[in-house]
């Protein structure tokens, strides 16, 4: 793929966030929501590339715009699948909260992970990780060898766990074994990339989540050189048909970051302040964004602090 096509589409999570922004705090997360992908759409149809949304907004017969398996781009350019999230976070930006993001993944065609709309359970760190987590050991035992691979003690490590009632033993397995935690009351997409940065707080992210992050989040820690595993956890019956449908034939299995994806790229924009980038800053005709966009086959890793003046912003 074109390596330009990363600093393209940033334009487009760009365009989303300055949409949603508009809304965060006031109450309205279906409005944010559709004002994000709107935005989206306009801004990717204006690039050079032939992509085909194989993680989007929803079936075809549930939205009208970015939906699965819509065709977006000029038509012409290089080929390429696109999983993306106008806005990760719909009711956090509705409710002022942190880590609303909007962001995109590019891949060869046919190489990105397709999965219906149900949950993963997840293990994300950054580069200490490689070769050192595994999904399947208990959380202590997975604290336990981070921290001797970043020579710290198991209490120097914080966690991200999303506040949800099915965590309530998993987040005591993790505090006994002496790590601190950050409960998230959403947005683990977010949090998983952040355990990319060596200054972030976040060492490690477990827990259930939603797949489709599960697969964005993959392409940009894959970009960063981290490590996540991921396994399917379908919420119902009527889900595991669904991932049986998609070609998930082994529920059990636990998946890499190299099955998730190919070589991808991936760009985001924050849209409230998170763990990851900072949110979107209005100043008198204009606005301050934070966006980053990565390369996993150069482990390319660039944030980008734009000014906009909307006096001079282009229809796309």
């Amino acid at each position: 793929m074109d390596r330009n096509l990363a600093l393209e589409v940033a334009r487009a999570t760009e365009a989303a966030a300055l949409a949603a922004a508009r809304f965060i705090g006031k109450g309205d997360e279906r409005m944010a929501d559709r004002a994000a992908c709107d935005a989206m759409r306009k801004a990717l149809n204006a690039i050079n590339m032939d992509g085909k949304i194989v993680i989007g907004e929803g079936e075809q017969s549930e939205v009208d715009v970015l939906y699965n398996g819509e065709i977006v781009g000029i038509g012409a350019g290089p080929e390429c699948d696109v999983a993306l999230d106008a806005l990760e976070g719909a009711l956090i930006c509705a409710t002022g909260g942190p880590n609303a993001v909007s962001c995109i993944a590019l891949s060869e065609r046919g190489k990105i992970l397709r999965c219906p709309d149900t949950y993963m359970d997840k293990i994300a760190t950054g580069p200490y990780g490689v070769g050192v987590i595994d999904l399947d050991r208990s959380p202590a035992e997975n604290l336990k060898a981070l921290a001797e691979v970043k020579k710290v003690y198991v209490e120097d490590l914080r966690v991200a766990i999303l506040d949800r009632p099915r965590h309530e033993k998993l987040i005591a397995e993790v505090r006994k074994a002496g790590a601190g935690i950050k409960l998230l009351s959403a947005g683990d997409l977010s949090a998983a990339i952040a355990t990319t940065r060596p200054e972030s707080e976040i060492d490690m992210l477990l827990g259930v989540g939603g797949a489709h992050q599960g697969v964005l989040a993959a392409a940009a820690i894959r970009s960063a050189g981290g490590e996540m595993q991921v396994r399917f956890m379908p919420r119902n019956e009527a889900e595991a048909e669904e991932c049986l449908a998609m070609g998930i034939l082994d529920l059990k299995h636990r998946y890499t970051l190299q099955e998730m994806s190919g070589d991808v790229m991936f760009a985001a924009t924050g849209v409230t302040t998170g763990d990851y980038l900072h949110g979107v800053r209005f100043f008198s005709g204009g606005a301050m964004t934070n966006s980053v966009v990565m390369r996993s086959k150069t482990r390319t890793v660039r944030f980008i602090e734009s000014i906009h003046h909307f006096d001079f912003k282009p229809e796309y």
